[in-house]
């Protein structure tokens, strides 16, 4: 009997350390966000017959499982909101990133999303492009509730070639982020993740490759005739960003060497570097190298300038993602080989669409145009001096909105529901503006619900204004007669990738309609943690 009971006992505590080691789920090594600023979701597709078999995009599409309606959840569909959203799994109404910039009515003044003068540049003493942090970031995001899971053990770095792409994803608690600058070619960091540079970046930086690349020009990848998903290369609506004298094809970047820095933000080199910083980041920061999750969030920021100055529909965008796909397919391959395949967790997305170049949808007959916000802000303020005495009672139009000078508001006692309705009285007429309304009367605005949401899940009390304006579609708040830019509510912005790729993940895909701010919490289900501190 005794030895029957112990014959019990060992089968019992057998099965339960087997069923123990059933349940316990291995972590992935390393997870792997990647955000590509200014894809539009169609871009998947829309150069589909020319990604390469073993590039990027195909072997994500093929053995990733991709959301194929993905959807921004909120206005103004910008840089800033889009990262801070991704990764706080929550809207600007939370996490407090209204837009790239806005009006802060406590300290009536413009404010840069990731603005800290209280930190110093690490690693270009004399330039003040280091200081920043994420500290007008007002959530965890999914990075630091990584780090709080492991008691800081796992290792967060951000990378990106804006400042912004790199801080807002990491997060707060972040090992480090490091971005791009332009004044000197090299990438920089802050006193708020460090006092000085780490051995590997300052080795990486001396490698001036940003040098090595302009030797290399940009020229077609291919033949020109064989680019039919774009327009002609030489279009008058499109920006010049490489110099007014280069009007096409191919693209002198010689030029720059040693100098212009900035110029290779605008070509498809940009990626390239930013993908050997990001290899650079983990062999030097060894991420992946053991059995505690680490988090390497990158950014890509050149699909946005190129976007910018050259449209969706240009050859140089086509040519850009192209390449591109031989980039991801790269560092896909560095993965496998450094970290392992199927131990690692990669996400593909994008922080906002974009839309045509006004030029181009007037040459096509397709509904579209300008705002011009510089004159409306300028007319607005005359408006309102002659009705309420006052000038300079419109302090901004950021990101859609009339912003109001509140402390002129209070010290001279004026109505700002009077001050709304001229606003309103003023820009519903104007041909561009589809609906205008005050911000506090939305409820009682005939909007569609969809909209009404969108609007509300973008507003934050301090950070945004106190009147409204959508544009009609198509039509892009202008900033020169010259390129194109995002930010509405519309599909072509705020239609987004999303692919999951790698560890536990299945091929598929899903037609159900999912939101940016989904992917947060999916991770942090994936990763058995607690999500954001503000998930919606």
């Amino acid at each position: 009997m005794i030895r029957l009971s112990f014959l019990l006992v060992a089968i019992i505590l057998n099965f339960m350390t087997g069923y123990a080691q059933t349940v316990q789920t291995i972590k992935p090594k390393l997870v792997v966000g990647i955000v590509v600023d200014q894809m539009r979701w169609d871009f998947l597709y829309r150069y589909h017959d020319r990604y390469k078999n073993d590039g990027g995009f195909k072997r994500l599409l093929e053995q990733g499982f991709n959301f194929e309606n993905t959807l921004i959840p909120y206005t103004p569909t910008v840089t800033a909101c889009g990262h801070a959203t991704l990764y706080t799994g929550t809207t600007p109404a939370i996490h407090g990133i209204t837009g790239n910039g806005w009006w802060d009515k406590n300290m009536n003044r413009s404010v840069y999303c990731t603005e800290d003068d209280s930190v110093q540049t690490v690693g270009s003493p004399e330039s003040e492009s280091g200081q920043q942090s994420p500290r007008n970031l007002l959530t965890t995001t999914i990075c630091d509730e990584l780090r709080l899971a492991t008691n800081f053990r796992s290792k967060v770095i951000g990378v990106a070639i804006k400042d912004r792409g790199g801080i807002l994803a990491a997060g707060h608690s972040a090992n480090a982020s490091y971005w791009y600058n332009s004044a000197d070619g090299n990438f920089i960091s802050s006193t708020y993740y460090m006092k000085q540079l780490p051995d590997w970046v300052i080795k990486f930086n001396k490698r001036k490759l940003v040098d090595q690349y302009y030797q290399l020009n940009w020229e077609l990848l291919h033949p020109s005739s064989s680019y039919v998903q774009s327009t002609g290369d030489q279009k008058n609506y499109e920006a010049k960003p490489l110099g007014a004298d280069q009007k096409g094809f191919p693209y002198d970047l010689k030029r720059f060497t040693g100098k212009s820095f900035g110029a290779l933000a605008s070509t498809p080199h940009g990626n390239t570097l930013t993908i050997e910083m990001a290899k650079a980041a983990i062999e030097g920061e060894q991420l992946g190298a053991d059995n505690i999750t680490d988090f390497l969030a990158v950014s890509f920021s050149s699909p946005d300038y190129i976007g910018h100055a050259f449209g969706p529909n240009s050859i140089e965008t086509e040519d850009m993602y192209l390449r591109f796909d031989n980039d991801l397919g790269d560092f896909l391959n560095y993965l496998d080989q450094k970290i392992g395949k199927g131990h690692y967790l990669l996400f593909l997305s994008a922080d906002h669409g974009v839309a045509h170049i006004p030029g181009f949808s007037i040459e096509n007959k397709l509904p579209g145009g300008q705002f011009f916000g510089a004159q409306v802000f300028k007319n607005l303020n005359e408006l309102l001096k002659t009705t309420f005495k006052q000038e300079d009672l419109v302090t901004s139009l950021y990101n859609y909105q009339v912003h109001f000078d509140h402390a002129k508001i209070r010290e001279f006692g004026l109505d700002q529901d009077a001050l709304a309705r001229e606003v309103v009285r003023y820009m519903e007429i104007l041909p561009e503006v589809s609906h205008v309304f005050a911000i506090n009367k939305m409820a009682n605005t005939a909007l569609p619900e969809k909209l009404k949401e969108m609007v509300a899940n973008g507003y934050h009390p301090t950070r945004n204004g106190d009147v409204h304006y959508l544009l009609k579609p198509g039509y892009i708040d202008a900033y020169g007669s010259t390129g194109t830019t995002h930010g509405t509510w519309n599909p072509y912005d705020s239609h987004i990738p999303l692919i999951f790729y790698g560890w536990n993940i299945k091929p598929g895909k899903s037609y159900r309609e999912v939101y940016m701010n989904d992917v947060a919490p999916t991770l942090a289900a994936l990763l058995q943690i607690q999500t954001p501190n503000g998930t919606t």
